[in-house]
């Protein structure tokens, strides 16, 4: 296993409990792993949700912190993967000041406006991290407003999933 420090994509699959959230970050804590990016939603299995992780970290930290999170109890599965093994998307909205013309530059970017209003509009982007960031780049000098982006949402490339696996360890 390499030492080089790469991005990896922590897929965690639980129960929803309270508490659980904060027990899986102790888990980065404690390593002083920082987490780059956190997204939490329901998944295709009822009552179960799912937790995106995206940190940057050698490939060994990366496999030992997904072991130790599949061994919390509420934990159904967890796994980890490079960024080749995903299809990965974020979301960026960009909220400007009403007043310029925006078009040309909204559509070499292959975003949509959101919501106008007279005083601002919204626009959103889809897309890797370096795509909200060159559109962030160039609206930049007409005066962005507020500027959010979601973490990253993926699906893994390998086929096997959640009910794949609970049907083989009995739970589906």
């Amino acid at each position: 296993m390499s030492t080089e420090i790469k991005k990896y994509t922590i897929t965690v699959f639980s129960e929803n409990y309270t508490g659980i959230l904060y027990r899986i970050t102790q888990i980065f804590t404690r390593r002083k792993i920082n987490i780059e990016s956190l997204t939490t939603s329901e998944s295709e299995k009822e009552g179960v949700h799912r937790f995106t992780i995206v940190v940057m970290t050698a490939e060994k930290t990366a496999q030992n912190v997904t072991l130790q999170i599949e061994k919390l109890v509420e934990v159904l599965m967890a796994s980890c993967f490079t960024d080749e093994e995903v299809v990965a998307h974020e979301i960026a909205l960009y909220k400007m000041k009403s007043g310029h013309d925006f078009n040309a530059i909204v559509q070499s970017h292959n975003a949509k406006f959101l919501h106008v209003e007279p005083e601002f509009c919204v626009i959103e982007k889809t897309g890797h991290k370096q795509d909200t960031r060159a559109l962030f780049d160039a609206l930049k000098p007409f005066g962005i407003l507020e500027f959010v982006r979601s973490g990253r949402v993926a699906v893994s490339k390998p086929m096997r999933n959640l009910n794949s696996y609970l049907e083989e360890i009995g739970e589906a």
